[in-house]
């Protein structure tokens, strides 16, 4: 490839959350005189984030403020803060611990200071949508279905949408997710997403009142995780006002056997919350038959993993979050995007600042070489949550219980590593 002496142009599939933050930390770390121009297609007909409430953990958080859209954000009051993810057992209503982000002086941890904040993903996409329209060299076109792939390793790579008009880029960004086009017809098209064994059920519930007019009490501070026999169910505050809560139950669900199959089931708003209530049935807190009982807009999600390792860039093309590694949640998965994006786009920065006519390629291996160990120790530890979902007895239950204290406790000082660490300033060795 030719030095670099003028803007890149760079495509990105992929207009959700992933996307969006890749651009903007693309545009960030580019080099002043090579800014590049950023176009995002995005296949839906507008942007849409299909989920319930997530928790940005510190490290999500201070990526968020470097790129501008924390911010935002915090401009419209979105979201509300989350000071610990407290862990109760469903039927006593016992806590039996909490993973904290208050920090030793409780205010936050790392520097700057962050605890996390709880939002729904459409709030997390409207700030971070406020921030790219300050952004005159990124374009987000909707309604474009990606049907082919080409590249030249010298030219670049030219896409065609169904429509029948096409776009060339000097590089193509895939951020679209686990189902991802640019990974099934292009990447690696063998490297398809595997059902993993758990569904998340999820909807709002709004706040029942009492005769004094107050609202009824809950037993969490911000977010409550409440471990059942049959599953995990997630409660929680999503916006300042709390006049409704989010609720969110991982269980296990035998596989469906299709993409349109899972769409029918998770339609089916009342055989879903008979199901919440059937798992967790037995509850010592009355909140959560209220909870299950009011939730709207219920819906079934079904979590899809990939494989370990894989294949996640050709001479022109890498992949980015969810399409190269998409893996079960397990507490900071959105941070963890975050950093995709914002690692990759400091290594290509440095490679347009060194103008020595390599080729791209060189920047996304070095990019692969530094991301890779971090995202393969996040999958084994994915993996646990997988574990922590299956059903068991109620001697397992007991046992359960009894272990997640003293997992947190021993765990804590690790989880507060990542919590802390601020990749835009960590090594690049590149």
């Amino acid at each position: 490839m030719a030095s670099q002496t003028k803007p890149m142009n760079i495509i990105i599939l992929g207009g959700g959350i992933a996307g969006l933050t890749t651009a903007l930390a693309l545009t960030k770390y580019a080099p002043a005189n090579l800014v590049p121009q950023i176009t995002l297609y995005e296949i839906r007909p507008k942007p849409a984030t299909i989920g319930g409430a997530v928790n940005l953990t510190p490290n999500a958080l201070r990526l968020l403020n470097h790129l501008g859209a924390l911010q935002e954000i915090r401009a419209a009051h979105y979201g509300i803060e989350c000071p610990a993810v407290e862990v109760f057992d469903l039927y006593s209503g016992i806590k039996l611990a909490e993973s904290s982000f208050r920090g030793a002086d409780g205010k936050g941890l790392g520097n700057p200071p962050f605890t996390a904040l709880r939002i729904t993903r459409g709030d997390a996409l409207k700030g971070v949508l406020a921030a790219i329209a300050k952004q005159p060299n990124i374009k987000l076109i909707c309604g474009k279905k990606t049907v082919d792939i080409k590249e030249d390793p010298t030219t670049g790579v030219d896409i065609t949408f169904e429509d029948g008009q096409t776009a060339h880029g000097d590089i193509l960004i895939g951020c679209d997710g686990i189902h991802s086009v640019t990974r099934l017809k292009h990447v690696e098209p063998s490297r398809t997403a595997v059902y993993s064994g758990i569904c998340n059920a999820f909807g709002f519930a709004k706040r029942r009142k009492l005769p004094t007019g107050d609202f009824e009490p809950t037993h969490f501070e911000a977010t409550g995780m409440n471990f059942g026999r049959r599953g995990i169910l997630l409660t929680s505050f999503h916006n300042e006002v709390k006049e409704s809560l989010y609720v969110g139950a991982l269980m296990q669900i035998p596989e469906i056997a299709s993409r349109d199959g899972w769409k029918a089931a998770g339609k089916d708003a009342q055989k879903v919350r008979e199901t919440m209530r059937e798992r967790y049935e037995g509850a010592g807190i009355e909140l959560i038959e209220h909870l299950i009982e009011d939730a709207e807009d219920l819906f079934l999600w079904p979590v899809f993993t990939l494989s370990k390792g894989g294949k996640w860039a050709t001479d022109r093309v890498m992949l980015i979050g969810d399409s190269a590694h998409a893996m079960p949640p397990q507490g900071e998965s959105t941070g963890i995007v975050f950093e995709d994006g914002v690692l990759f786009a400091r290594i290509l920065g440095r490679w347009m600042e060194k103008n020595d006519g390599t080729p791209v390629k060189d920047a996304f291996d070095a990019y692969e070489n530094l991301r890779r160990e971090r995202i393969d120790i996040a999958f084994d530890e994915s993996q646990s949550v997988v574990k922590t979902v299956q059903e068991t007895g109620w001697l397992g239950h007991k046992i359960k219980t009894n272990v997640i204290p003293w997992y947190l406790w021993w765990t804590r000082g690790y989880r507060e590593k990542h919590f802390i660490e601020d990749v835009t300033s960590s090594e690049l060795k590149y």
